[in-house]
C-alpha cells in the first residue's frame, strides 16, 4: 500500500513528549480503495459506528477496517486509537497488529485498519463449555499477560480487557484488541472511570483517579476465572452491587490489607453492624477454585491477580515469573 503518514494531534504529541525518548508519533495513511469490504461480515456494530472484514487487494490478506461515528469520537478519536495499538502492538505478537489508517476518497472518512485477528474469546467459550483443562488456561494466559506486560511496557494501559476485546486467531494465538478506551500514561493522572463493569478493577469502582495498569491486571484475573468456570466471577447489577460481589468473594478489605479504602464513599456509607460481620469473612476463592478445578500454584497466581488493594497485586511481568508457568508445555 502506497502510505502517506499522518502527524499526530497537538494533544497526542504533548502526550509523547512527555515521555523520554519518545519520538513524534506518525501514522501510516492509505486509501480504502485498496481494501475490498466484506459486507456480509460484520465483526462488530454499535452506536460508536462499526468493524467490518476486509481483504488487501494487493496480498488478499484478511484485515480488520473500523469506522467511529461521531457518536464514537470522529476521527479524532480513530486517530488517538490507532496511536494507541501502534505503541502497544510494536513487536507484541498478542495484540492485534496495526496497519494505520486509510481515507475513503470519495467520502474522506476515516477507517482504522488492523490485522485480522480471528473470533473473539467470548464467541470461542460460548462453543467450548467449560471447565478447560488448567494447561490450556495456563497457555491462555502466559499469551495475554505477556501481551500485557508488552503493552504496559509502551506506556498504554488498555482499560476494557475482556472476552470481547481478545480475538482468538486461526494460529491459536489470543491478542488484546479494541484500544478504544486505552490510555497513555503520559497522560497525568486523574483518569476516569473506563470499561465494562464485571471486569473493573475495585480501585477503578471506588474512584481512585490516580490508578495504573494493574486495572488491566485485575481484568486478566476475571479473564482467567472465566476461562475455568465460563463465566465472569463477579457480576454486579450496578457499581455498588459490583463492589459487594467481588468483596463477597474476597472479603472486605481493611486498614490492614488496603488502608485506602476506608476513605472511601462506599466505605463510609456501609451500616457498621453489617460492616463489622462482613469485615469477619476473609477470602473464599478457594472455594470457588478447589484443586480439583484448579491447582495450588494456579490459585496462587490468580489470587495475586485478583488482590482488591492495587498496591499488593501482581504486575504483569510478575505474574509471568510465577511458578504456575514454570509447567508450561
Amino acid at each position: 500500500m502506497a502510505a502517506a503518514c499522518v502527524e499526530a494531534p497537538a494533544a497526542a504529541r504533548h502526550h509523547a513528549a512527555a515521555q523520554p525518548g519518545r519520538k513524534r508519533m506518525r501514522v501510516a495513511m492509505g486509501s480504502t480503495d485498496d481494501y475490498d469490504y466484506e459486507e456480509s461480515c460484520r465483526l462488530g456494530e454499535g452506536a460508536f459506528g462499526a468493524v467490518v472484514r476486509a481483504r488487501y487487494r494487493a496480498t488478499g490478506q484478511a484485515v480488520a477496517m473500523k469506522f467511529l461515528g461521531e457518536d464514537g469520537g470522529g476521527h479524532e478519536a480513530l486517530l488517538r486509537e490507532s496511536l494507541l495499538l501502534e505503541a502497544a502492538s510494536a513487536g507484541n505478537p498478542f495484540v492485534v497488529g496495526s496497519r494505520g489508517l486509510a481515507r475513503d476518497p470519495a467520502t474522506w472518512e476515516l477507517y482504522l485498519v488492523m490485522n485480522y485477528g480471528g473470533a473473539s474469546l467470548r464467541d470461542a467459550l460460548r462453543r467450548q463449555p467449560a471447565p478447560l483443562p488448567e494447561s490450556t488456561v495456563r497457555a491462555a494466559m502466559w499469551e495475554l499477560l505477556t501481551g500485557a506486560n508488552g503493552m504496559h511496557a509502551a506506556h498504554v494501559i488498555h482499560r476494557d480487557i475482556k472476552p470481547h476485546n481478545i480475538l482468538l486467531g486461526d494460529d491459536c494465538v489470543l491478542r488484546l484488541c479494541d484500544f478504544g478506551l486505552a490510555v497513555d500514561t503520559a497522560e497525568p493522572p486523574p483518569y476516569g472511570k473506563a470499561g465494562t463493569r464485571w471486569y473493573m478493577a475495585p480501585e477503578m469502582l471506588l474512584g481512585k483517579p490516580d490508578y495504573d495498569a494493574r486495572v488491566d491486571v485485575w481484568s486478566l484475573g476475571c479473564v482467567m476465572a472465566e476461562l475455568i468456570t465460563g463465566e465472569a466471577p463477579f457480576q454486579g447489577e450496578d457499581e455498588e452491587d459490583q463492589l459487594c460481589a467481588i468483596f463477597g468473594v474476597l472479603g472486605f478489605p481493611d486498614d490492614t490489607t488496603w488502608p485506602w479504602f476506608a476513605f472511601t464513599q462506599f466505605a463510609a456509607e456501609l451500616p457498621e453492624v453489617d460492616d463489622k460481620q462482613r469485615r469477619k469473612q476473609g477470602s473464599i476463592l478457594h472455594r470457588r477454585f478447589p484443586e480439583t478445578r484448579l491447582s495450588k500454584e494456579g490459585l496462587d497466581l490468580l489470587s495475586g491477580l485478583l488482590t482488591c488493594n492495587p498496591d499488593k497485586r501482581l504486575t504483569a511481568a510478575a505474574a509471568l515469573n510465577h511458578p504456575w508457568f514454570s509447567n508450561m508445555d
